[in-house]
């Protein structure tokens, strides 16, 4: 009887942590939404953000002449290669790679870096918010 309480117990907990983790996944769309939050706590006068702009940002060579499209690519829903390293990296439209934009602590991650790499300092909210919400116009 002591061995089925525990067996019960171990499931309930196992299962129960299951759906925690699953609880824990996020949409494009609710990271966008948080980073709206933020944009508009950056700025007052926060007018939205723009497709447009966003696959301008993403197009365009910076300060030390590299882009978000010397990796990802021209074309986010293909597979891009590191421009220096020659690692293969996955599409980073959601519609090609549904793992994209999913976990707010990983997007948070990848924009400090590779904006760092870009632009050789940390992308505003309004250009993250811009770059994503270009990218969640991109069809598979």
């Amino acid at each position: 009887m002591f061995r089925v309480i525990h067996v019960f117990i171990l499931l309930f907990v196992a299962v129960f942590g299951l759906m925690s983790l699953s609880a824990l996944a996020q949409t494009p769309d609710e990271v966008l939404s948080g980073i709206q939050s933020k944009a508009k706590a950056d700025n007052p006068t926060f007018q939205g953000f723009s497709s447009v702009r966003g696959e301008s940002f993403f197009k365009q060579t910076h300060g030390n002449e590299l882009s978000c499209s010397a990796c990802h690519t021209g074309n986010p829903a293909a597979t891009g290669k590191h421009a220096n390293t020659g690692k293969v990296i996955q599409p980073l439209a959601p519609a090609a790679n549904s793992k994209r934009f999913t976990d707010t602590a990983k997007v948070e991650k990848w924009f400090k870096r590779n904006c760092n790499d870009v632009l050789d300092r940390v992308c505003t909210s309004q250009e993250k918010g811009d770059v994503l919400a270009y990218l969640l116009t991109i069809k598979n």
